[in-house]
């Protein structure tokens, strides 16, 4: 790699962008460290941000390297991108995943637009890779197979994934936490973030009433059509889930949502079959990567439905308006709006991604 590329980092507070930052200045490259702000709006307080502290923290880092350090405020990108695609999908009756999102319309969109353009390379602590090929560079997946963040980064466009250094790719979080420790890093033991961004887990339930409120409807029990007891709203809940249900003699498992009636399915057992599906179809994919394939031939890959270290081995046909995979073994919770990503067999290349429908 060109060391005198000019690069932007985006660091977290985190330990892995931490280490990013260490593993580009041993290849020479001098980055300059962008931490970006996004939040919530002023009328939601139900929230846990640990913004100051994430930022306190890349300050020391940013000190201890000897680099320049900014903040980039983004709170109103993401509030009119993410969030509104939030609240419509979940409106929609389906299931969003706002870090695909966040990824693609804000730290490589939004970002790029205000600050990144200015740089040749732009690199983040994401465990994943990006290969140069004859046809290309491409994502692909990280060394360490549990850690791997290809799954969220699966919406970047070719001219996004151009642009990226994946610094920590090649590491293991073992050895990206030992490389901390040793440099003395504040952070080298910090626990990674979970949720989306500055909500958490804890307060999600929260955040979704404050975007869309309550409204009560049933639940109903999908083999007899029996209703088992009411809920909030069907924003709340998503194929798949057990937790949170607050019904008796289950347990009970979300099985499919109807946005119109408000109703919610559920099916009772440890291992209900209605939850379980093999078949998916991604409308309108979006493709990275170029493979061959013809209309109404099938092709073995690998795909995940979820962020996960298991690929799942997959017949992949190609239709008119997209992909129909098959997997070979059942998936648990196939939620139309959450991303399908597709792989090669090797388990390397991201070939596509898309949002997942169940076909009729």
């Amino acid at each position: 790699m060109n060391s005198k590329l000019s690069t932007a980092l985006l660091i977290s507070g985190g330990v892995d962008s931490s280490v990013a930052t260490k593993m580009l200045i041993e290849q020479g490259i001098v980055p300059d460290l962008f931490y970006i702000a996004i939040g919530p709006s002023h009328d939601f307080t139900g929230y846990d941000c640990k913004m100051e502290e994430d930022i306190d923290l890349c300050k020391l880092v940013a000190r201890k390297f000897n680099l320049n350090f900014e903040i980039i405020p983004l709170h109103n990108e993401y509030w009119n991108m993410v969030v509104q695609y939030h609240v419509e999908t979940l409106k929609a009756g389906r299931t969003p995943n706002p870090d695909l999102l966040c990824n693609q319309l804000i730290k490589f969109g939004a970002f790029e637009e205000k600050v990144g353009f200015k740089y040749d390379r732009l690199a983040t602590g994401h465990y994943a890779w990006i290969e140069d090929t004859d046809k290309g560079r491409f994502l692909s997946t990280a060394k360490d197979e549990v850690k791997d963040q290809t799954y969220f980064l699966a919406q970047l466009n070719a001219k996004q994934i151009s642009r990226l250094i994946f610094p920590i790719g090649q590491l293991s979080k073992t050895e990206v936490r030992k490389i901390a420790s040793e440099l003395n890093l504040p952070n080298a033991n910090r626990k990674d973030s979970q949720g989306i961004c500055f909500i958490g887990r804890n307060h999600y339930k929260d955040f979704v009433t404050h975007l869309l409120g309550k409204k009560k409807g049933n639940f109903i029990e999908i083999t007899s059509g029996k209703i088992i007891g009411e809920h909030d709203g069907h924003w709340f809940f998503t194929v798949g889930q057990r937790k949170g249900l607050g019904l008796s003699g289950g347990p009970w498992f979300v099985v499919k949502k109807d946005a119109e009636t408000n109703n919610v399915f559920i099916a009772c057992g440890y291992e209900p079959e209605e939850v379980y599906g093999s078949e998916i179809f991604v409308k309108n994919p979006h493709v990275l990567y170029p493979f061959e394939i013809k209309e109404k031939e099938e092709i073995e890959a690998t795909v995940k439905i979820r962020h996960t270290p298991t690929f799942s081995n997959a017949l992949i046909r190609k239709e008119a308006n997209g992909f129909y995979i098959k997997t070979k073994e059942m998936q648990h919770g196939i939620a139309p709006g959450q991303f399908a990503v597709v792989y090669d067999m090797n388990k390397k290349f991201v070939l596509f991604s898309g949002e997942m429908e169940i076909p009729d």
